[in-house]
């Protein structure tokens, strides 16, 4: 398939946001009205030598974006995971727990976390050592860009104390 100059600077475009590639296939259909499937639109952006943005900075990007945070919305309450390993850094600090067994599919590791702000969310960390949430107590949350930088750091911490 052969896409127009105006076409190929849009794909570059979406890339360089850090689109990733159902979301160009998905952009495509919309704004040019060209159906491909996920395997073209990967052949398309090697074809135009275009990279796109690993998913581990991806994560970190999103997590520094500051959000609103929802009207009225009152922050849940800490998990409590017996089970877990809780690596505290003191009071008002992002904790990161550890589950003991991992059982979500194409996970390594799994756990908890709790923000400095009392927003809670559960983490895993994939075959490709890539992390990202599985599930925040407030949709649309996006920690503090210090939050999701001492997250970062405790996450590896409490990995590297497990060996992982």
């Amino acid at each position: 398939m052969t896409l127009s100059p105006e076409q190929k600077q849009a794909v570059a475009s979406w890339v360089a946001g850090g689109d990733n590639l159902s979301s160009i296939q998905k952009k495509l259909s919309q704004e040019f009205k060209l159906s491909l499937t996920y395997k073209d639109v990967r052949f398309l952006v090697d074809d135009l030598d275009l990279s796109l943005k690993d998913a581990l900075p991806k994560v970190s990007d999103d997590l520094s974006q500051p959000a609103a945070a929802a009207p009225g919305a009152a922050p849940e309450p800490a998990l409590d995971d017996p089970t877990a390993d809780l690596a505290d850094a003191g009071a008002g600090a992002v904790t990161v727990s550890v589950d003991r067994a991992t059982l979500l599919p194409g996970a390594i590791a799994s756990g908890s976390v709790t923000f400095s702000d009392g927003v809670t969310g559960k983490w895993m960390v994939d075959h490709q050592g890539r992390p990202g949430f599985t599930e925040v107590s407030q949709p649309g949350y996006r920690p503090t860009p210090a939050d999701a930088q001492a997250f970062m750091q405790e996450l590896s911490a409490a990995l590297q104390k497990r060996g992982l």
